[in-house]
């Protein structure tokens, strides 16, 4: 086979294979193995799939290896030699005539804050997967069906450690959004600046439903693309899950997602090699071509769950600059003490007045900025969803952020200092962090703009040599003082212009050294932010808590025509007095985000999210008399139910949902004591949750756990793989009113019915609800369990319903 990256840029499409876990039901394996063991044990199986699929005309081939990390393995398989087997399996069967991707599928684990695992333990495990993969003969790696952003890029930077071929991702989402809150842009975004070849979403849906995430991931999008859709909704027929979209008709439903671009087709659960066959019919001698984006290049940074694209062309963005120890003792002596609560108190703030990236700084002394800078940048990746500028001349705490960050942060900054281009460059490339580039060599300050200019070119074309490309950069114009320099404004300006037109750049600059030394500081900076965004300034790095410069950067974004319709400036300054700027409690859409609320009670806390105030805000509260019981009563179950509302109406994702969860979990665990005193704690009603025999995946289970805790239930968690006679004993023990079943796999969801069966023989008073990636409400209804769920909200109003009824 010709090398896959060059194969990707001739002008035709391509198929991959189909779903393997239907097939591999078809050929002998049981219900609740994995697909994994039993491959390894049946090779001449799979080999048997893998060359179905070719001949049906797919040209990439999928190892059987999408559970293939130590997470999910058996222990009695090694990961290295499994996946170098199933891999030379599917070389076998590919030989000449199509390529073999290395599948690596997620870990079912969560990344800290939202999981117990650090980043790096992730990328350990992928690298133990794709080692394997690389030596078994594959040709590309295949991450897939990913629904997290920080496991995304753990797998893409795993692969980069261990290898050279390309790597492919492809994402799953729910109505708009993967499950941690990711969307279809800002995963394309951070994808781009790690610098994948080929970006995808599979799964989730049919062919019909993924047109929209498709259409969201078009904007910006300059990598080819592909679409592995399932064949429809699973359904159940007897003890047998089955996909209704048969293979005529998903060949009809995939032709709108070929006409929007994709360079590849392929099939996810329930599709067949009839279903790639008639894929490959709709692009048969179809030319292809990488379609435009509409919006032109720009760097974008982003968080988890937020994009924010920079460039000349777009309005101008605010980097806030408040987190920064420099003159600040109440924050300095926090960071000393590795305390973060006046840093929160800062994002929120500079969020509220409209930043759209915060910088953070926390070079204090006494500080280890190596332990404090990952810290940080990790408790405020889970709080806010405005991504981050990592601001730090120390390239070790640098790079432990950039390992724990769960997207593309800023990195600021890159100099001329000898060797921190190849130190640091480097890095960001890696991790697909853009970056400031500043034009400093040594301690000399370049004045003029000709001297400023020929350290950038110089800087750029170092950033050449190291393969950096340039939407990873942007340009530091490097304000100086008026007050002894007058030039020092003009000079900035033709930086600023000369980036732009000469080189397409986005540039940035610090507003506030303008005006050192003069006084009305403000008004100078404001003028200067005026003047900088009409040669094309595209982010400042300021204070947005500075009326009057939000005030001239609102105005000019009209006056410049980025403003379409005038609809921000009208939005926030309708009801506009002089001097007054936007009224107080208004909801900015500066940054696409609703205005912070001050955290003075406990249940905004828990609404907030606010872990680290909510227990002093209790002991304000008992302070003033108030019974503990009345705090859980009116406050803080309360305060959950309006976060779990938030989260049904999308206006909160996980991270927020596990961040509320975790507060109210901190508030009760100091009640607790007092509530035991006072009588006793209430009675709870008791559930025992439990992932189905057979399937070891457990993250909605936890969820759903923590919310039913949180909701007032005394909550049994028998873990993962548990037969239904061990299920129902636990229920009988301990006097259960709900069984909570949770099941991610189709192999497995079948196993649900036994314990539902069980109950029901047993004669117990127990009611069961159900839940799960695959599970419908029609299967819940068919084996007759009790109630169903689609997610951990709604899991605990069936749970209240149920143990009514119980």
């Amino acid at each position: 086979m010709p090398d896959f990256r060059r194969f990707l840029k001739e002008n035709r499409m391509f198929a991959f294979d189909g779903g393997m876990g239907t097939l591999l039901q078809a050929r002998g394996l049981q219900p609740g193995q994995s697909p994994e063991s039993f491959g390894i044990a049946n090779p001449e199986v799979v080999i048997g799939i893998h060359r179905d699929y070719i001949q049906a005309g797919a040209k990439v081939v999928t190892t059987n290896t999408f559970g293939g990390t130590a997470f999910k393995l058996d222990p009695s398989l090694d990961p290295v030699h499994f996946n170098r087997e199933m891999a030379a399996a599917a070389r076998k069967a590919a030989g000449d005539h199509a390529f073999v991707a290395g599948d690596v599928g997620p870990t079912g684990k969560f990344c800290k804050p939202l999981g117990e695992y650090d980043f790096r333990e992730l990328v350990q495990a992928f690298k133990q997967q794709i080692t394997g993969l690389v030596q078994g003969g594959a040709d590309l790696i295949l991450v897939e069906t990913q629904f997290d952003l920080a496991e995304c890029r753990a797998a893409v930077i795993a692969a980069r450690e261990v290898c050279d071929l390309p790597v492919a991702v492809s994402m799953t989402f729910e109505e708009g959004v993967s499950l941690t809150g990711t969307t279809p842009l800002t995963y394309v975004d951070t994808m781009q600046n790690l610098g994948v070849e080929l970006i995808g979403t599979n799964c989730s849906a049919g062919p019909e439903g993924m047109l929209k995430v498709v259409e969201a991931m078009l904007p910006r999008l300059r990598t080819p693309f592909f679409v592995e859709p399932n064949a429809g909704l699973p359904e159940l027929e007897g003890d047998q899950t089955v996909f209704r979209l048969g293979p005529e008709d998903f060949a009809e439903q995939i032709k709108p997602l070929v006409e929007a671009g994709a360079k590849a087709v392929g099939g996810c659960c329930g599709t067949t090699p009839e279903h790639i066959r008639c894929a490959c019919s709709v692009f048969a001698d179809r030319a292809w071509s990488l379609p435009e984006a509409p919006e032109p290049s720009c760097l974008v940074v982003t968080s988890r769950s937020q994009s924010v694209a920079v460039a000349p062309h777009l309005s101008s963005k605010v980097i806030g600059e408040r987190i920064n120890p420099t003159g600040k003792k109440v924050l300095t002596a926090e960071l000393q003490a590795g305390q973060y609560t006046e840093a929160f108190r800062l994002a929120k703030e500079q969020i509220a007045s409209g930043a759209h990236i915060l910088d953070v700084n926390v070079g204090a002394p006494m500080v280890d900025e190596t332990q404090l800078l990952p810290d940080l940048s990790l408790a405020l990746g889970s709080r806010v969803q405005a991504p981050l500028c990592l601001d730090s001349t120390n390239i070790d705490a640098l790079e432990a952020a950039l390992n724990v960050y769960p997207g593309s942060p800023l990195v600021n900054s890159i100099s001329g200092e000898p060797g921190r281009m190849q130190k640091l460059g480097p890095l960001c490339k890696h991790y697909g962090a853009p970056f400031i580039l500043l034009p400093l060599l040594g301690r000399k300050l370049p004045v003029t703009a000709v001297d400023r200019l020929k350290v950038i070119e110089q800087l750029l074309l170092e950033a050449d040599e190291l393969g950096i490309p340039r939407h990873l950069i942007m340009v530091d114009a490097l304000v100086l003082t008026v007050s002894s320099k007058p030039e020092a404004a003009k000079a900035c300006l033709e930086v600023i212009r000369h980036c732009r037109d000469e080189w397409g750049l986005a540039t940035v600059c610090g507003l506030s050294n303008i005006s050192f030394g003069l006084p009305a500081r403000e008004l100078l900076n404001a003028s200067f932010l005026v003047m900088g965004m009409t040669q094309g300034l595209s982010a400042f790095i300021a204070n947005p808590g500075s009326q009057r410069l939000m005030e001239s950067r609102a105005s000019s974004e009209v006056l410049l025509d980025r403003d379409p319709q005038a609809r921000d400036f009208v939005a926030n300054y309708a009801e506009w007095k002089p001097s007054g700027g936007p009224l107080p409690g208004r909801e900015s859409n500066m940054n696409g985000q609703r205005s912070s609320v001050a955290v003075e009670t406990p249940s905004q806390a828990v609404i907030t999210g606010a872990k680290d105030e909510v227990v002093a805000l209790v002991k304000v509260e008992l302070d003033k008399g108030r019974d503990p019981f009345d705090i859980v009563d009116s406050d803080l179950i309360p305060a959950i139910t309006e976060v779990g509302e938030k989260y049904e109406k999308k206006e909160y994702f996980l991270p927020q949902l596990l961040q509320s969860a975790e507060t109210m979990q901190t508030a009760f665990e100091h009640l607790r004591p007092l509530l035991e005193s006072e009588g006793g704690a209430k009675e709870k009603t008791c559930v025992v949750m439990a992932t189905v025999e057979g399937d070891i995946h457990d993250i909605g289970k936890n969820i759903v756990t923590l919310m039913l805790q949180n909701n007032g239930f005394e909550v049994i968690d028998l873990g993962k793989d548990v037969p239904a006679e061990k299920i129902v004993a636990t229920a009988r023990e301990h006097g259960a009113r709900v069984i909570g079943l949770s099941a991610l796999m189709t192999t497995t969801m079948v196993r649900m019915e036994e314990t539902v069966s069980l109950v029901r023989e047993q004669g117990l008073d127990c009611k069961v609800m159900v839940g799960g990636a695959v599970v419908t409400e029609e299967y819940a209804d068919r084996i007759g369990a009790d109630g169903y769920s689609r997610d951990a909200v709604e899991a605990v109003k069936i749970a209240k319903k149920l143990s009514q009824r119980a």
